[in-house]
């Protein structure tokens, strides 16, 4: 099933700015919404999304082949339970926060609240295309911003399924989707946004960076990287090599937080192997060009790109020991796994973003931590030792913008933890309190609450008891 890119229907520079002042004009008015109105809208949104489950399902097949079970886990509950953990907080999380005042300021009261940045800005990529449209929208909701969305053009039958749910639940003014292309998107990130959410690679990144501060748009970028697996000796192989696969090939590794590599001590990497095979044939059959539970690359490019990122390889002496297979006519690449691969060879140069696993090994440690630190900070970086001392050195000398112990992917899941990434990943992050924040001004207001205070004190003319109370504070605070 040959598939290129498809060709979107553009809107003019016009239509882009008739939508954004639609947004602006209304942005007050949501800003002044209450907790009950920004809740009472999140669950129609995901009735809506749960009614058009099968929808959702026959879009994501259309657009690569993502299998349904897959869809319901990766795709509509990430949403769902967003929404369930935002409308069950979000009463706590606007209310205004008091926070200590010194004692310099006696007389006065400090408060945190916390305010919509306005009108904001969403553009999602096309690997997980509900997902991470939806999710931070509903940050963006609850925090009582009026959203534009640019999902990728890459997906347009889930692009068509989130324009039917959302016009269910939103009027234009609050919620508004634009389609089209990477000029789209370019037009788009030039206006005066409050914020700009932008999934996507490192370099598309840096160009909605240096678009976002002509107009001092503060931005969210989550990004990805060359996220390492490090397995130690001591580590449980049957375990790290069911995780590995399952977070690695899953939406056929199409994932920003896939384990893109993984590093082994030299003496376990054949025993690995072995458990790799296992379990792949475990998941996918001994063919898995006919698993219903295996997904295609979205598009003929990046399929012709990861296929000559393995060809190069190949070429460079790299071993393939599982899978290698490829089919352009379905898009398909087997899950594989190959080893010797040298630094300069294509597969080690940028993510893979594809069913390849590298899998190296290390003589020491130190060895290992050495290759992770000559690539950019990554998204994720996993580690899988029984030793607690192990775990711990290793994740104190990497960085990255999350990590999980002994699994791989399953930190995603979790709402109540942040995600992000760090530096080259991208920064601010999401989920939770966390998305909600992402959308907020965190203003402090400071309130004087008597006819005098501690200000009283320190304002001209300066005298002699102005200079003991600065050398009072200045010894003693």
């Amino acid at each position: 099933m040959p598939h290129t890119a498809p060709t979107p229907v553009n809107v003019t520079e016009a239509e882009l700015r008739r939508v954004f002042d639609q947004l602006r004009e209304n942005a007050s008015a949501m800003a002044g919404t209450t907790a009950r109105e920004r809740c009472r809208r999140l669950i129609s949104l995901k009735k809506s999304i749960l009614n058009h489950r099968e929808e959702i399902q026959h879009a994501l097949v259309s657009d690569f082949g993502k299998p349904a079970r897959e869809t319901d886990f990766s795709e509509i509950l990430t949403v769902t339970t967003e929404i369930s953990k935002t409308v069950s907080e979000l009463r706590y999380w606007m209310q205004a926060k008091s926070v200590p005042t010194p004692l310099s300021l006696l007389g006065n009261r400090s408060t945190i609240l916390m305010q919509p940045k306005g009108v904001v800005l969403i553009i999602s990529p096309w690997n997980f295309p509900i997902n991470l449209c939806l999710t931070p929208l509903v940050s963006a909701i609850a925090a009582g911003n009026t959203i534009c969305l640019k999902p990728s053009e890459f997906t347009p039958a889930s692009t068509r399924v989130m324009k039917t749910i959302l016009k269910e639940v939103f009027p234009e003014n609050e919620v508004a989707l634009v389609e089209g292309d990477a000029q789209i998107g370019d037009m788009l990130v030039q206006l005066p946004f409050h914020h700009i959410f932008f999934t996507g690679s490192p370099r598309v990144g840096s160009i909605v960076m240096q678009h976002a501060a002509k107009n001092l748009t503060s931005v969210t970028l989550e990004l990805g990287g060359k996220s390492p697996a490090i397995i130690d000796e001591t580590a449980n192989l049957g375990l790290a090599a069911n995780r590995i696969v399952w977070s690695k090939f899953y939406n056929a590794g199409q994932i920003c937080i896939a384990p893109d590599y993984v590093l082994i001590p030299a003496h376990l990497c054949e025993t690995f192997v072995s458990h790799l095979r296992k379990v792949i044939i475990q998941f996918y059959g001994d063919k898995p060009q006919h698993s219903p539970d295996f997904a295609r690359i979205i598009h003929d490019r990046h399929f012709q790109k990861l296929k000559d990122m393995l060809d190069n390889a190949v070429a460079n002496g790299a071993q393939v020991r599982i899978g290698g297979q490829t089919d352009a006519s379905e898009r398909y690449i087997a899950p594989t796994v190959v080893t010797d691969t040298t630094p300069d060879c294509l597969l080690m140069q940028e993510e893979i973003f594809g069913p390849i696993m590298p899998v190296i090994t290390y003589t020491s440690i130190e060895e290992a931590l050495s290759l992770i630190r000559s690539f950019p900070t990554p998204l994720a970086a996993y580690i899988f030792s029984e030793k607690k001392t192990n775990r711990d050195y290793l994740i104190s000398q990497t960085r990255a913008g999350n990590s999980a112990v002994n699994t791989a992917l399953a930190q995603f899941f979790n709402d109540d933890l942040p995600f992000g990434g760090d530096h080259h990943s991208g920064f601010g992050k999401t989920h939770g309190y966390f998305g909600f924040q992402a959308f907020s001004n965190m203003r402090s207001v400071l309130y004087q609450l008597y006819r005098w205070s501690a200000v009283d004190l320190v304002q001209p003319p300066f005298t002699s008891i102005t200079r003991r109370l600065a050398d009072f504070f200045l010894r003693w605070f």
